[in-house]
C-alpha cells in the first residue's frame, strides 16, 4: 500500500480525506468514511520544547494506496506544516539532539533510507545509502552516532543450494518458526548497527550482532522501542531472543543486552528471568536502565512489571511489585527521580508516575479514553489519546494535575459532519458473583421508545481489554451507525481488572469466559429498547473462537454469528500455529499428553457442531499464520454440510487483519449485509 505517482492508466490518489456532499448529508459513519480518517502517531517534542513532530497516514480507497507524512506542530501558535512531499511512506521521525534537523525514514529513492529536513521544511537531503535499506533508527543523545536496524541475510536459500535448478519454487525447513504472523522466514535477521554521524554524513557502520541468527527488535513487529541509547551515547541496550528457531517457537525468554560502544563488549543483564524482557530506557543521569519484564515462561500476557537496573553495581529492583496492573511506555523525568508510564484501569489506559526512591505511584490522568504513548521534555508532556468515539490525536498533559489540552485536530472535518453514538458504562453481575464492566454503544439517533437489534461483541486476545480503542475494522461507532446496539463485555481474561481476572482465561477458554459473555447479553436484553429476538454475536481471533463456541451452546439466544479468523479445532490449531508457547500455556499443553489437557475435549468448538443451527459468516485470511485459515474452512464446510446457512469470505492476501482499503470496505459491506439479512428482515 505504498503511494506513488499515478500512471496514465489510473487516477491520481486523493489523500485529502475530504467528505463528499453525499457523505455529509448522510451524517453517519460509513466504511468509506472510515478509510478517510487520518491516522496520527509517533509524536516527539523538540529539544527546546517549542515544537512537536508526528506522522499522519492517509488512504485513498479508490486506488488502494496510502501516504504517510511527517508534520511539525508549533506549540505556541498550534499551526502545523507538512515536512515531507514524497507520496509514499515517510516514517520514524526523530529530532536531532541539537534541534537543528529532523531525521526520518523514506523510500523516496527506491529503498528505505535515512533522510533529514530542517524544522521549517527546507534543506531536505538523503543521509544514508545502505544496501537493502534500513527499518528504524535513532540519534545518540550526543548527536555523533546513530543506531539503525537492517535485515542481514545469514542462511542459504534453496535456489542458492541448487543453482542448476533456476525455476524451483520451494521451501526446505529443518526448524520451527519458519513462518510468523503473516510472512515466511526470509533467511535473514534484523540486526542493530551503529554508525558515526557528522552533520548529515554517516561513517562506516558496525553490526553489533554480527553473524548471529537472531532478531533485534523482535519479530514480527520489530518495534524500535526495544532499542535505546544511554544518555552519554556509550551504551546501546537492545532486546533479543537468542535461541534456535525451534526453541524460539516454544519460549518467551527474550533478554536485554547492553552493547558498549567503545569496547564492543555485549552483556546480558536479564539472563535469569525466563519470561519476556523488553523496552529498555536509560535514565538521564546515566545511573539506571528501566525495562518491562514478565516472570512466567511462555505466558505472553503475564503481568508487565517495571524493573530498573543499577548500571553502577548491577542491582535490579522490581518497582511495581505492589502495583496490581501492567506498566508500559516508560519515560524518565529530567532529574531521574520519576518514571512516567501507561497502565490500564477498568478498561481505560491512563498515565501514572512512580517515585523511584520511594516507589510511590500516582495516577495522573482519568477519563474514558486510552492513552497510547507519551513523550516528555522537562515539565512538558504530550500524549497520544483515543476513545471509541475519537481516533488518535495528540494532547498536552499537565504532569501534575492531569489537565488535557488537545493539540491536533486531524479529523475534525469528519467529526463536524458525522454524529457519533453514546458510549455508556454498565456493570453486570457474572455467574460467579463478580462485577464485570460492559460498554454499551447506542445508535446516533437512539430512541428509547423503539426496539433495536443488538450485537454481542466478543473480544480477541484472549488477553486484550475491551478498552476505549478506536478500530478501523471492529469499529463500534460504525456498527451503531447501522442501527445496532453493541454490548461489549470485559469478560474473564481481559486485563485492567487485576491479575487474577486476567489469568482466569488460561486453560478455561470455553468456561467462565463464555458464561461472562452470556451474562452480559442476558442482562442487557432485558432493556425495553433491545429486541431479544434479534441478537447477534461477532468477534475476531479469540472473539472468532467465541462465536464458534457460542454457536454450540447458546440455546437459541442468537440469530446470527460472525467469526473472523477464529479458532475452531483446538487440536489442529495447536499443530499448525507458529508461536507454540502460546498454545502450550493457554490450552494447557499438547493434545497428545496423557492425561490430555481438558481444553481439547471441553472447549473445542468442533466438538459441539451437532448443536449448530444458526446462520454464520466466516472470514479467513490466507496469510494468517497465528490462526491458520484452515480453521475457518473447517467451520464453514461443516456448517454447510449440516445445512446451516453460512458464508465464507476468504482474503488470499490478508493475514490476521484486513489492511488493504478496498478489502476493508468489502469486509464491512459483507458484515452488515449478513447482519441485516438475519437480524433486520
Amino acid at each position: 500500500m505504498v503511494g506513488c505517482k499515478a500512471t496514465h492508466d489510473e487516477p491520481a490518489p486523493d489523500f485529502s480525506g475530504e467528505l463528499t456532499p453525499e457523505e455529509i448529508e448522510g451524517g453517519k459513519l460509513t466504511p468509506e468514511i472510515l478509510w478517510k480518517f487520518g491516522r496520527t502517531g509517533d509524536a516527539h517534542i523538540s529539544p527546546d520544547g517549542s515544537k512537536v513532530i508526528y506522522s499522519v497516514t492517509r488512504f485513498d480507497y479508490k486506488t488502494n494506496r496510502s501516504k504517510t507524512d511527517i508534520i511539525v506542530l508549533d506549540l505556541e501558535t498550534l499551526e502545523t506544516m507538512p515536512l515531507t512531499t514524497f507520496g509514499g511512506r515517510n516514517f520514524n521521525p526523530r529530532w536531532h539532539p541539537d534541534g537543528g534537523k529532523i531525521g526520518y525514514l523514506s523510500a523516496e529513492d527506491g529503498t528505505v533510507q535515512l533522510w533529514e529536513v530542517n524544522p521549517d521544511g527546507s534543506g531536505k537531503r538523503q543521509v544514508s545509502a545502505i544496501d537493502g535499506g534500513i527499518t528504524s533508527f535513532e540519534y545518540s543523545p550526543t548527536g555523533d552516532h546513530i543506531w539503525y536496524t537492517a535485515q542481514v541475510k545469514l542462511e542459504t536459500t534453496p535456489e542458492e543450494k541448487y543453482p542448476d535448478l533456476p525455476l524451483i519454487d520451494v521451501r526446505i525447513e529443518d526448524e520451527l518458526m519458519y513462518r510468523h504472523w503473516d510472512r515466511w522466514h526470509n533467511y535473514s535477521y534484523s540486526h542493530v548497527f551503529i554508525a558515526p554521524y557528522d552533520r548529515g554524513k554517516l561513517g562506516d557502520a558496525i553490526d553489533i550482532m554480527e553473524g548471529e541468527k537472531y532478531d533485534s527488535p523482535l519479530a514480527p513487529f520489530y518495534s524500535p522501542s526495544e532499542i535505546s541509547w544511554s544518555s552519554d551515547g556509550k551504551i546501546v541496550a537492545y532486546t533479543s531472543k537468542k535461541m534456535d528457531r525451534t526453541e524460539y517457537a516454544q519460549s518467551t525468554d527474550s533478554d536485554i543486552y547492553l552493547y558498549y560502544v567503545d569496547s564492543g563488549e555485549t552483556r546480558n543483564i536479564t539472563r535469569n528471568n525466563r519470561g519476556y524482557d523488553k523496552y529498555p530506557v536509560f535514565s538521564p543521569d546515566g545511573n539506571y536502565l528501566a525495562w518491562q519484564s514478565m516472570e512466567t515462561p511462555g505466558y505472553e500476557s503475564d503481568k508487565a512489571r517495571l524493573f530498573i537496573y543499577n548500571l553502577n553495581n548491577g542491582v535490579k529492583t522490581y518497582l511495581t511489585r505492589n502495583f496490581e496492573e501492567n506498566a508500559s511506555g516508560f519515560k524518565w523525568s529530567d532529574d531521574s527521580r520519576y518514571i512516567y508510564f501507561i497502565s490500564g484501569i477498568n478498561a481505560t489506559y491512563q498515565i501514572f508516575s512512580i517515585n523511584v526512591p520511594t516507589r510511590d505511584i500516582r495516577q495522573i490522568t482519568d477519563g474514558k479514553h486510552n492513552i497510547t504513548s507519551i513523550d516528555l521534555n522537562g515539565n512538558l508532556m504530550i500524549a497520544e489519546k483515543m476513545s471509541m468515539s475519537m481516533a488518535s490525536e495528540i494532547f498536552r498533559i499537565d504532569p501534575v494535575t492531569g489537565r488535557e489540552t488537545q493539540l491536533t485536530f486531524t479529523n475534525r472535518h469528519i467529526y463536524d459532519n458525522i454524529e457519533m453514538g453514546r458510549v455508556l458504562e454498565r456493570w453486570v453481575k457474572t455467574t460467579d458473583g463478580k462485577e464485570m464492566l460492559v460498554w454499551v454503544i447506542y445508535p446516533p439517533d437512539f430512541d428509547s421508545s423503539k426496539k433495536y437489534p443488538a450485537l454481542l461483541y466478543c473480544q480477541g486476545g484472549p488477553q486484550s481489554a475491551v478498552s476505549q480503542f478506536f478500530s478501523y475494522r471492529w469499529n463500534f461507532q460504525i456498527m451503531a451507525a447501522n442501527g445496532y446496539i453493541i454490548v461489549a463485555p470485559n469478560r474473564r481474561g481481559l486485563p485492567t481488572f487485576g491479575q487474577e481476572w486476567n489469568r482466569q482465561i488460561s486453560g478455561d477458554w470455553g468456561g467462565q469466559a463464555m458464561d461472562d459473555l452470556l451474562s452480559a447479553v442476558d442482562e442487557l436484553k432485558k432493556e425495553s429498547y433491545i429486541d431479544e429476538t434479534r441478537l447477534g454475536a461477532v468477534g475476531a481471533s479469540f472473539g472468532g473462537y467465541s462465536a464458534f463456541q457460542l454457536a454450540g451452546i447458546h440455546e437459541g439466544r442468537f440469530k446470527a454469528f460472525i467469526s473472523h479468523n477464529g479458532v475452531f479445532n483446538l487440536e489442529s490449531m495447536y499443530a499448525a500455529t507458529e508461536e507454540t508457547f502460546f498454545v502450550n500455556h493457554d490450552l494447557g499443553g499438547p493434545f497428545w499428553e496423557s492425561p490430555q489437557p481438558v481444553s481439547y475435549q471441553q472447549f473445542s468448538p468442533h466438538n459441539t457442531v451437532h448443536n449448530w443451527d444458526t446462520p454464520i459468516l466466516i472470514y479467513t485470511g490466507e496469510k494468517d499464520y497465528r490462526v491458520p485459515y484452515t480453521e475457518g474452512l473447517q467451520a464453514f464446510n461443516i456448517a454447510r454440510l449440516r445445512g446451516i446457512p453460512a458464508r465464507l469470505v476468504h482474503f488470499p492476501n490478508e493475514a490476521h487483519w484486513v489492511l488493504q482499503p478496498q478489502n476493508g470496505i468489502l469486509w464491512q459491506r459483507e458484515f452488515f449485509s449478513w447482519l441485516d439479512k438475519w437480524l433486520k428482515n
